[in-house]
């Protein structure tokens, strides 16, 4: 027993010291989820954002979770193997474990599914409302956790736990995403379909605060308005969960509510937040927004106010659909901004400090890739190359991932095949090693990375542009 403590305790202490190595420019990149698009820029940028500014997190998408490319009739067992080697070689590139999130709801907001080697569920209006049986709940819960397990995701945003007031609300009712019209129906199939991700290892993400169950508008078309259809009884679900224990992550809808904040809706509002979910409701884990390019921010307040607000807000988590903004890199803009905003005075460091904080307990404590699983896991699978930026002029950052130590010669020829320059010819170490390539002296154009092993040849396209 006393040699249990005295590991636990060693664990804290490094734990403690890890999290106190990290700078605010780190801090801030765990505070930053996004998504991204299957296109060049999109990935090198990503893999850059993971390796060098410590991005938080990833949303996949059903288009991320496809490949379509890669097998002209992919089986169901060739499309898993994909999506698992995906997550793989995304966090053999992050400095701190990241979160690989997807909508697993079940119904039509499941991103795992018939159509990439999974199966059709129910919905959640089946589950709770027509069915409204335990064993029916945990069964589809605990099916889709394992297929999420498999695949290396390690948080659900789900469950929906939005009240079914308004059976016609066209993001919620109009889509059999809410379990019941019944507050405390919600509860319970929530907390089974919580369990049985928990037995899994994955955290979960309750929505939408709070409560989007009486709108009459889609937040992703525009402003929602809850002002006169909003019933207290829609925290209901939130407060029962956390009077029970719930501590993983609620995400916050863009739904206004003039009672409440008559300049922000609930995902950008301090009321809704500290007063609300913090204070009264007593949640002290962490807080994701809705997806920040949704027209219900994006057509009603700037860009950098909406990251402003937010941060100041208490939440933890921002969550962007794309990882590029105005051409460059989304998390790169943010964490400037943020960081522009604490010397300023605007922001107080130590909301960063807390928001990180949260963060980092929650990823110890449910993700499949908390610390035990990183020291087993740490290396990469097979080799890769990834350039940021690129296009470039006339600088850019070549990453290279190994998974074993070996000779490596990595050389980038134009577009004829000439060698132009040798970047590399050693013996390097498995794991992620980056280079400078200066293309001053060359003719704009397209040039490859040709990088080989004993074992293996790759090459990569980048592009250089005066």
């Amino acid at each position: 027993m006393k040699r249990i403590t005295t590991i636990f305790l060693l664990f804290i202490f490094l734990s403690s010291l890890n999290a106190n190595a990290q700078t605010l420019q780190e801090k801030i990149g765990q505070m930053i989820m996004v998504g991204f698009e299957l296109n060049d820029q999109a990935k090198d940028t990503l893999m850059y954002d993971i390796s060098h500014r410590n991005l938080g997190g990833i949303l996949l998408f059903a288009y991320n979770l496809q490949n379509p490319n890669d097998f002209k009739e992919p089986t169901d067992s060739q499309l898993r193997n994909l999506i698992k080697e995906q997550s793989r070689n995304l966090q053999a590139q992050a400095q701190t474990p990241l979160f690989l999130a997807t909508d697993q709801e079940g119904g039509l907001v499941a991103r795992l599914d018939e159509n990439n080697g999974y199966q059709e569920t129910y919905t959640n209006y089946q589950l709770g409302t027509e069915f409204n049986s335990e064993d029916s709940t945990r069964k589809q819960a605990a099916l889709m956790a394992g297929w999420m397990a498999q695949a290396g995701l390690n948080l659900n945003l789900a469950p929906v736990v939005d009240v079914n007031v308004n059976p016609d609300s066209p993001p919620i009712g109009g889509l059999d995403r809410s379990f019941s019209s019944n507050e405390y129906t919600v509860f319970k199939h929530a907390s089974w379909f919580i369990d049985e991700f928990h037995k899994q290892d994955i955290a979960t993400s309750l929505k939408h605060f709070p409560g989007h169950g009486s709108s009459t508008s889609d937040s992703h078309l525009g402003i929602t308005d809850i002002t006169n259809t909003w019933q207290d009884r829609e925290l209901d679900p939130f407060r029962f969960l956390i009077q029970a224990g719930y501590n993983d992550a609620i995400m916050t809808g863009h739904l206004f509510n003039s009672n409440w904040d008559d300049t922000y809706p609930a995902s950008l509002s301090e009321y809704a937040i500290k007063t609300i979910l913090r204070d009264s409701l007593g949640f002290n884990g962490v807080v994701i927004t809705d997806e920040l390019f949704m027209k219900a921010i994006s057509e009603h307040y700037g860009f950098d106010e909406a990251i402003v607000q937010v941060i100041k807000s208490d939440s933890d988590i921002l969550l962007f659909s794309k990882n590029i903004y105005q051409d460059k890199s989304l998390p790169a803009h943010v964490i400037s901004l943020i960081t522009q905003k604490i010397n300023d005075g605007v922001i107080d460091e130590a909301t960063i400090d807390a928001s990180y904080n949260r963060i980092i307990a929650l990823k110890n404590s449910r993700m499949i890739t908390k610390t035990e699983y990183v020291a087993q896991n740490a290396l990469p699978r097979g080799i890769d190359i990834a350039n940021y930026p690129n296009p470039f002029n006339p600088t850019t950052n070549i990453t290279v991932t190994l998974d074993q130590t070996s000779e490596v010669k990595i050389r980038v020829a134009n577009a004829i095949g000439q060698i132009v320059q040798t970047i590399s010819q050693s013996r390097l170490s498995a794991g992620v090693h980056t280079f400078q390539f200066d293309g001053r002296n060359l003719a704009s154009g397209l040039y490859f990375v040709i990088l080989n092993t004993p074992q293996a040849r790759q090459v990569h396209k980048i592009m250089l542009i005066k």
